[in-house]
């Protein structure tokens, strides 16, 4: 008892001199000496930013109504002729043609090529792709001795025509048939050339060469180099069905996996409360052993590459592929992850060695925290709502900006093969376009769909409308994490004020705290969202510049690109962490957020000592949790995966990329132990911000009593008096 009172006295004078010394660096204490927990009487704060913030929602609501009556997604999601008109849209000539065909794929390579695979060629609606080899010319003589050659090839015509009676030269002048068909099979309801290789030889339909129509011999080869940009959607196609394969095989897996990390997760919050110190020296090794297997593997990889044809060959070599799994078979992308590997290993041994003290500060106040969460058992269930809130703000702002991007009406541009028309990119009316000069002006030139727009004023304004979506989604984004913060920082201030645990803990603190965030500060929460959502706007932005002036930047511009970057980052970076504590403060307190901040920052400033004891050394304890969980499932559905737990679980068969269902588990697992964890993290930065307050109001006596536990007193007065000492 002697010792203890000792301990206070000592911790109390030792403060005492910290304040006078922030108090003359200009980091005032302002508050009121009888306080006694969270302020229960409070007033709207913020109210005009609280206003702002609803009309910027109802602003918000009425754009999308407005986009919902403008825009159709099926604009997104089914093809469109060079007329405008959807392919398969019920009611429409076109309802049983649900494929576009291209009349000449060969003027894919041109310049002009336009986005969503809009070639400088005829595009129709058929009811489905060409099977065989044939051409105007050919059916022109087969017409003579067989008419069911005509009825096949005209379903590729703009219109039916009774017979091939047009010469070669006349179909070019008219467009009205294609001067070839090759066969084709359906993708993304497109047709698109149906490549196969035998032998390492490229063929199209079975045959390696064939007549384009024009009197010229073409080859596989020069029609897949011609069709570039289609031969890389085929190669995605492929991959697209692996993949989706792969989904439909492991998906139960995969459940399984996230609901483990779930239990896994929820039973570390559990034993931190009982045996913080053990675990954290689980999660170390934990980590470490998996890194370290990590390597192993990635060794064992690169010497079974050993003498394997090809494997010497570098990333450089073979290119940018869109087949992944070829990367694997390189000894240099094995070396890669190994260094990799090893670089996090080393970096996680150091901090261990330097930062000894720290953590174990840091695991004081994860008992600490513990003990909260062991009374306030439903905070562990708010993640999953602030997960609802935050799919139904990514959901609205995704179907609003499908809905403004399809908004509008047909436009149609003026396209050349050749790319030299003067009147290229010009808007222009298929109706009439072929009486018009330009057609005479500019032979083969054509006018096609290019995309949907108007000029009318709402037109006019949908860039416009699109950044108000991106912001006000970013505003919304931030609200609904900020509401979070102050509901947990409000629930966990009622835990930490309570003089005796669990007596005077209010029943129902976290809807409490909910409600009186909701009711009385969201004005002050928004106010804090929009500075934090202005900021990542201008990185946006300066990204979107960025890209589009690429080309035209020289090494001063892009330097100053990358110095405003890295500017943005740090004041990212800052202003979530002084809305953090800002956010706990107006939860104990009820002040605006001004104020709030003022008050958080003075309050840190004053013990800065402290706060470099355990600002990110809690971060990374809990970060090393997290990848320990996910560490874990990814090792086991590894093994699964890779069929090396044959004796004790039988796994999916026949995957054709194991990795992507491997990665969906791994990433997967991370974010549900980061929900969990989260509140450990908004847990810990409470207790220490009521510790800090407590520190300065109270001074242990039976008057004013110290609200913080004894362990949690001397564990945070330790690192103070070897300061001093030092």
């Amino acid at each position: 008892m002697e010792s203890m009172e000792k301990n206070q006295e000592t911790f109390q004078r030792q403060h005492q001199q910290d304040l006078k010394v922030s108090e003359v660096a200009g980091y005032p204490r302002t508050f009121d000496p009888n306080f006694k927990g969270p302020v229960a009487k409070r007033s709207c704060t913020d109210v005009l930013c609280c206003i702002i913030f609803i009309l910027f929602i109802i602003a918000y609501i009425l754009l999308g109504l407005v986009a919902w009556v403008h825009g159709d997604p099926r604009r997104v999601a089914y093809p469109t002729d060079s007329k405008g008109h959807f392919c398969g849209q019920k009611g429409t000539p076109n309802e049983n043609k649900t494929v576009l065909f291209y009349f000449n794929l060969f003027s894919c390579t041109s310049p002009s090529v336009v986005v969503n695979l809009q070639c400088p060629t005829t595009q129709i609606c058929v009811s489905k792709c060409p099977e065989k080899f044939l051409t105007y010319m050919e059916i022109q003589f087969a017409y003579r001795t067989n008419k069911h050659y005509w009825t096949y090839y005209s379903q590729f015509c703009k219109s039916p025509f009774v017979k091939p009676a047009k010469t070669l030269a006349q179909v070019l002048l008219d467009d009205d048939c294609p001067t070839a068909i090759f066969p084709s099979k359906p993708f993304l309801q497109r047709c698109f050339p149906d490549f196969t290789t035998k032998n390492g030889t490229l063929t199209v339909g079975n045959k390696t060469t064939f007549e384009d129509g024009n009197g010229k011999t073409r080859n596989a080869i020069e029609l897949r180099t011609a069709a570039n940009r289609v031969n890389k959607i085929l190669d995605a196609r492929a991959i697209g069905m692996k993949v989706f394969e792969d989904y439909a095989t492991t998906w139960y897996w995969i459940l399984i996996g996230l609901t483990v990390a779930m239990l896994l997760s929820w039973m570390f919050v559990i034993l931190l409360r009982f045996i913080a110190g053990v675990l954290f020296w689980v999660f170390m090794v934990g980590v470490i052993g998996i890194i370290g297997y990590g390597i192993w593997h990635c060794y064992q990889e690169h010497s079974n590459l050993q003498g394997r044809p090809n494997s010497h060959l570098t990333i450089y070599d073979i290119g940018i592929q869109t087949d992944i799994s070829m990367y694997f078979q390189l000894k240099q992308t094995w070396f890669a992850f190994m260094i990799i590997l090893c670089l996090l290993e080393v970096f996680i041994i150091l901090m261990l060695i330097f930062l000894r003290e720290r953590i174990r500060i840091s695991v004081a106040l994860l008992k600490e925290g513990s003990k909260a969460i062991g009374y306030l058992p439903t905070t562990l269930i708010y993640p999953v709502l602030t997960f609802i809130f935050l799919s139904i703000c990514i959901a609205y702002w995704a179907v609003t900006a499908i809905y403004l991007a399809t908004s509008g009406v047909p436009v149609y541009k003026v396209i050349s093969p050749e790319g030299k028309c003067k009147h290229e990119n010009t808007t222009c009316d298929p109706e009439i376009f072929n009486t018009t000069e330009i057609a005479k002006a500019c032979p083969g030139a054509q006018c096609n769909f290019a995309f949907y727009g108007g000029k009318s004023l709402y037109h006019q304004y949908v860039p416009t409308f699109q950044m108000f979506n991106l912001f006000v989604f970013l505003w919304l984004i931030n609200f609904v994490i900020a509401l979070g913060q102050c509901a947990l920082a409000g629930a966990f201030a009622s835990y930490y004020w309570a003089l005796k645990k669990p007596d005077d803990i209010p029943p129902y603190p976290l809807f409490t705290a909910f409600g009186r965030a909701i009711r009385y500060h969201t004005g002050s929460l928004a106010f804090g969202s929009l500075i934090l959502a202005l900021v990542q706007m201008f990185k946006f932005v300066l990204e979107y510049l960025d890209r589009r002036l690429k080309e035209a930047q020289n090494n001063i511009s892009k330097f100053l690109q990358c110095c405003l970057k890295c500017c943005f980052w740090c004041v990212e970076k800052m202003v979530k962490f002084f809305n953090r504590n800002a956010y706990v403060m107006i939860a104990i307190y009820g002040k605006n957020f001004c104020r709030s901040a003022r008050d958080a920052f003075n309050l840190l400033m004053r013990n800065v000592l402290k706060v470099a004891v355990m600002d990110k050394v809690t971060d990374f304890v809990l970060i090393l949790g997290k990848i320990l969980v996910a560490g874990c499932i990814g090792v086991l559905a590894f093994l699964l995966f890779t069929h090396r737990l044959p004796t004790m679980i039988e796994g999916p068969t026949s995957l054709n990329y194991y990795w992507i269902p491997l990665l969906t588990v791994i990433i997967g697992s991370y974010l549900v132990a980061h929900g969990f964890f989260s509140v450990y993290a908004m847990c810990i930065d409470t207790i220490f911000i009521c510790f800090l307050e407590d520190v300065e109001r109270n001074d242990g006596s039976a008057e004013r009593p110290y609200y913080m536990s004894q362990s949690l007193l001397k564990i945070l007065n330790e690192p103070s008096m070897q300061t001093k000492k030092h």
